[in-house]
């Protein structure tokens, strides 16, 4: 018999956890005869002790384990997925999953919502009337059949006991711990009975690990970790020092990925990023051995059209509308207010606080600052200018979409405040820095 304070003891000495030992105390969690303060006490212990990858390992493949793993018996096509560890303008799930899907791969992707300063892929995509992120487990699967992809939300038995666990932690300062975070984001992704992984894992100061090092610590823990649980996972170190795409808020988004789609965001670093993250997908799925041949492959079913065509085929399986990628604007809904953000002197626009930007959303609207908080899907900003770009007093760097007058008017500050202009040209800073696996 193993005895929970037992466990949490010898966690909390620094001692290495058995396999047994991990999986026992999960499943106590999820059956939950263990306190609040047991399990507390556990990611308390965790956060200052740590953990090797063979007890991170045990711990999400039990986290994974503790409700349904779903299975894509039927499907001959390679099971992938992309996680993404949260950004400003990051829709790149949106684009990403029909390009793949073109490509031959069968994308279960389960997303989630916005989480503090950073937009969620399920808040876009519910921008779009009747699309349904949480249908039935039949519709999904034969989304992923017959369309390619499936963009959904986390169903109740996939991965239980991440919750109750994510709950203690959010109240007890426990969720910067590396372990604990791979132990959360993988058992998800695994439950989704995934054959390969990439992940899209940022840093700067809009990301949720602003630090280099930190991020490359959290994917280096992620690869093995998933590896380790027979997953064949690469990650890919990405920039979120100024917003990916050049809109934020949830509809916009949509706008942006619908231009995206139709070839009118070429050469932009949200289409290097995206093509860079198709290309591994297609290597770690065993369709293509080379990554260079892979990108090229992924360019051709975006510049074909076919990665288009799956996304409105993806959209009207789920609940939208047939012809909501040829008449996407007379579906979305549109701000009443747009307000003009100008540049306030000339020269070069060296640096942005994004995590100020996302922060500005939420306050428009379009974002939570609270669990029950209903979004307001019209709001953000468009026409973001991308860093390292010149500009004269006068210029247009960004649009205000806002409900009312006075809302606007605190994002316009907030987005001319954001941005620091300055003498002296840009340093091009590589959108994507390391891969890693």
């Amino acid at each position: 018999m193993i005895i929970p304070q037992e466990i949490i003891r010898r966690k909390r000495d620094g001692e290495t956890l058995g396999a047994m030992e991990i999986t026992a105390f999960i499943e106590a969690l999820s059956d939950e005869s263990l306190s609040e303060g047991q399990v507390a006490a556990f990611a308390m212990a965790v956060f200052f002790q740590g953990m090797t990858a063979e007890e991170t390992v045990a711990l999400t493949c039990a986290m994974r384990d503790s409700g349904t793993v779903l299975s894509w018996d039927g499907i001959e096509a390679p099971i992938a997925d992309k996680h993404s560890t949260g950004g400003i303008g990051d829709n790149v799930s949106l684009m990403l999953a029909p390009i793949v899907a073109a490509c031959g791969l069968a994308v279960p992707m389960i997303s989630g919502r916005g989480l503090g300063h950073t937009g969620g892929t399920l808040d876009k995509l519910q921008a779009i009337p009747g699309y349904e992120v949480m249908p039935d487990a039949q519709t999904f699967r034969r989304t992923v059949a017959n369309v390619g992809c499936a963009i959904i939300g986390q169903t109740g038995d996939l991965a239980p006991a991440d919750r109750r666990l994510y709950a203690v932690r959010d109240v007890t300062a426990t969720v910067e711990s590396i372990p604990l975070i791979t132990a959360s984001i993988l058992s998800k992704k695994l439950a989704a009975g995934l054959q390969s992984l990439v992940l899209d894992v940022k840093f700067g100061n809009g990301a949720f690990m602003a630090d280099l090092d930190d991020a490359e610590a959290l994917a280096a823990s992620l690869v093995a970790v998933a590896n380790g649980a027979g997953v064949r996972t690469t990650a890919l170190l990405t920039d979120m020092n100024q917003p990916l795409a050049d809109a934020a808020g949830n509809a916009l988004e949509i706008v942006n990925c619908v231009d995206f789609l139709a070839g009118r965001k070429a050469g932009t670093r949200l289409e290097t990023v995206t093509l860079a993250l198709a290309a591994d997908m297609l290597v770690n799925a065993g369709v293509e051995t080379d990554v260079t041949v892979a990108a090229a492959r992924s360019r051709d079913a975006l510049s074909s059209g076919r990665a288009a065509e799956i996304f409105g085929a993806m959209v009207h399986a789920l609940g939208g509308p047939v012809d909501f990628l040829e008449h996407s604007a007379n579906y979305l809904r549109k701000a009443p207010i747009e307000i003009p953000v100008l540049a306030q002197s000339g020269g070069i626009l060296q640096s942005c606080a994004t995590r100020d930007l996302g922060m500005a959303v939420v306050d428009l609207g379009g974002g939570r600052r609270r669990a029950t908080d209903t979004i307001d899907h019209r709001v953000g900003f468009s026409g973001l200018v991308p860093l390292g770009t010149e500009v004269a007093r006068g210029d247009l760097i960004a649009m205000v979409h806002a409900a009312d007058e006075d809302s606007g008017a605190r994002a316009a500050q907030a987005v001319a405040s954001a941005y620091r202009i300055g003498e002296g040209s840009l340093a091009d800073a590589p959108v994507v820095l390391k891969r890693l696996g």
